[in-house]
């Protein structure tokens, strides 16, 4: 189906692949689902819940080696509230890319809101990559308000890796993850955050190594501007042999505030947990380095901002 204008340039932002109406993919709008396929390997199904929760359930087999399933969120009406559980079933050996996301455009006064409960259930030896991507657009005045949580629970020797990246125009976030890891399991995290003006962000993860030989790397990149907050709490158990290390820095402009609240619990004798923060501006060297080569002040800061985070 032909998708309008304000959709394609919202996807644009979401989407860094590109959105096609090509092998498994659904494409959620203002609550229903707007369009969606399956691939050979890859099936989509309407949540049948008897409490009548909305969302869909993913059904990724074995024989999916490397293939990619989109599933992205657009909102265009100012005052909605969506609240979607989608839950994925991964087959053992399996191996999956997912590129997720929300993008709202509000041209309202009113609030505009999604709340995503993912669910990720990763067989023995699968290998998940996930990524998603929140932005916020819009010439009104109501907020943009996006609140993720993401759950995800870990067979034997399987690999999760997610890269999560908020840039612009969201108000208000609150973003919970927890992860339950079996034996053998790697999960990787990566955050990049930025707020502006009176923005509020709120990052909570929970990693519990459960399993002998399990690990984990947890790194959130951020900048605050304007009069912005940010709390980052992340938090590692090892209930047994296991490897964690935890990094967060952080750039603050302006007049703007950030919290990092790093915390490692240890339940075995053969738990290696670390945690890292930081927290400091811009360097002023690097800023004049870069005005010497004819930059502006903004465009140096931009540039040194984009490098950061990436």
């Amino acid at each position: 189906m032909e998708l309008d204008k304000t959709i394609k340039q919202v996807l644009e932002q979401i989407d860094p692949l590109g959105f096609e109406q090509k092998g498994a993919y659904n494409l959620r709008y203002n609550g229903t689902a707007l369009c969606h396929g399956d691939s050979d390997h890859i099936k989509i199904k309407k949540k049948e819940d008897k409490q009548d929760k909305q969302g869909i359930d993913i059904y990724i087999s074995k024989e999916a080696q490397g293939e990619y399933v989109h599933i992205p969120v657009v909102i265009t009406a100012s005052g909605m509230n969506d609240l979607v559980y989608n839950d994925f079933y991964i087959e053992a050996g399996a191996h999956v890319n997912i590129i997720a996301g929300c993008g709202i455009h509000n041209s309202g006064c009113n609030e505009a809101r999604h709340d995503g409960i993912h669910s990720f259930h990763v067989g023995k030896n699968a290998i998940v990559t996930y990524a998603e991507k929140h932005y916020g657009e819009g010439e009104g005045t109501g907020e943009n308000i996006l609140n993720p949580v993401t759950n995800i629970y870990m067979e034997e020797d399987s690999m999760f890796s997610m890269d999560t990246e908020q840039i612009k125009g969201v108000d208000s976030t609150k973003r919970e993850t927890k992860a339950v890891m079996a034996a053998g399991a790697k999960l990787y995290m990566i955050e990049k955050l930025m707020t502006h003006d009176n923005q509020y962000a709120d990052t909570i993860m929970n990693v519990y190594m459960k399993g002998a030989n399990s690990s984990s790397q947890i790194i959130s990149r951020s900048v605050a501007k304007g009069e912005s907050k940010q709390v980052f709490h992340p938090n590692a158990v090892g209930e047994a042999k296991c490897h964690a290390h935890i990094q967060c820095d952080a750039i603050i402009m302006d007049k703007a505030e950030v919290c990092a609240i790093p915390e490692i619990i240890a339940k075995n004798i053969d738990a290696e947990i670390i945690h890292e923060a930081a927290i400091g501006r811009i360097n002023s060297e690097q800023l004049l380095k870069l005005q010497t080569f004819g930059m502006t002040e903004e465009e140096a800061e931009a540039v040194i901002i984009e490098s950061f985070l990436n």
